[in-house]
């Protein structure tokens, strides 16, 4: 049995002042479902709440090129836009996007700190498809990217894994770290799909050979299978890793219900992959796990697996293995 985990919880009204317009999928009910099941749980009184505060430029540019940030900022100061054909931006978006990093390291500190045992972050917009120089596909900066980056540079804790269940491949992600033995990454995603990278031979160049780990998943795929691949894939590379700290790319968008994808995970099978990474996380880096929002866009699904993930993160003994 698991002893129970001080769980933090890192949220910001200012995240639903993203404006991504009428019909968006990206869009601001997202959190406000999923704050209202959270705040309706019996976990609520539990959850330790950490008040996000903005990451500065210079952190952003750990993963991001100069001339982006600048471009992104302008953009916004401007009246906003488009960064491609589906990820519009705002007036406020940029200021919005250093409050999204922000939240991570601020978990990322408690932690490390002692405070608490791991955190969630109830963020938008995502990150995972932010590449250095571009962003795409919702995402304008690449949260967990550079969350990874500060924990090394800010914190001297060299090996980051970074688990990304989100339906879509993190090809942002991949991208900054491709070639770096430092920070693991692993991607369960559907393919083909969106953004079309993410096939099980791309490994990683050079020095990272070996350090990136794809499954791509046939439409139809359901929870058995991503927990199998989890405990006989995942779990024995990221103890041979022994990572310091672990990531997760919480993306909720391979929920049986969700409209954009056709992988049929359960609620409750989000739980039983948290339990999975919580067990990594205890064995190799005393429980140091951060989980941020990426995708989900069926409010009901992703309400649910959001309080069913929190609640594995708090006691990773919900669900017998």
């Amino acid at each position: 049995m698991h002893p129970y985990k001080r769980t933090g919880f890192l949220y910001h009204p200012d995240y639903l002042k993203h404006d991504t317009g009428y019909g968006h999928p990206e869009r601001s009910q997202r959190l406000v479902a999923a704050l209202e099941a959270v705040r309706n749980s019996k976990i609520w009184d539990d959850l330790i709440q950490i008040e996000p505060i903005p990451a500065t430029i210079d952190q952003i540019k750990y993963i991001h090129d100069s001339r982006y940030v600048e471009a992104i900022k302008e953009a916004c100061d401007s009246g906003g836009g488009y960064i491609d054909f589906d990820t519009p931006i705002s007036t406020e978006s940029f200021n919005i996007a250093l409050l999204v990093v922000g939240a991570l390291l601020r978990g990322i500190d408690a932690i490390i700190a002692g405070e608490i045992d791991n955190a969630f972050a109830l963020v938008r917009p995502p990150g995972h498809h932010a590449t250095p120089r571009i962003g795409m596909g919702f995402c304008i900066f690449n949260n967990v990217a550079i969350a990874a980056r500060y924990i090394q540079r800010e914190h001297n804790l060299p090996k980051i894994l970074i688990i990304d269940w989100d339906l879509h491949h993190g090809n942002g992600t991949q991208d900054a770290f491709y070639d770096d033995p430092t920070v693991f990454y692993f991607s369960i995603h559907q393919s083909p799909f969106y953004p079309g990278t993410g096939s099980a031979n791309e490994t990683g160049a050079e020095a990272g050979i070996g350090y990136t780990l794809n499954f791509p998943m046939r439409a139809g795929s359901r929870t058995e299978e991503y927990v199998e691949i989890f405990e006989q894939q995942l779990k024995p590379a990221a103890i041979e890793f022994q990572p310091d700290f672990i990531l997760i790319s919480a993306g909720f968008d391979a929920h049986q219900s969700d409209p954009l994808g056709s992988i049929r995970i359960t609620s409750e099978g989000f739980g039983q992959l948290t339990d999975i990474v919580c067990d990594i996380a205890d064995s190799t880096c005393n429980g140091r796990l951060l989980s941020a929002l990426e995708g989900g866009y069926n409010l009901g699904g992703l309400s649910e697996s959001v309080v069913i993930h929190l609640e594995h993160l708090m006691n990773p003994a919900f669900v017998t293995h």
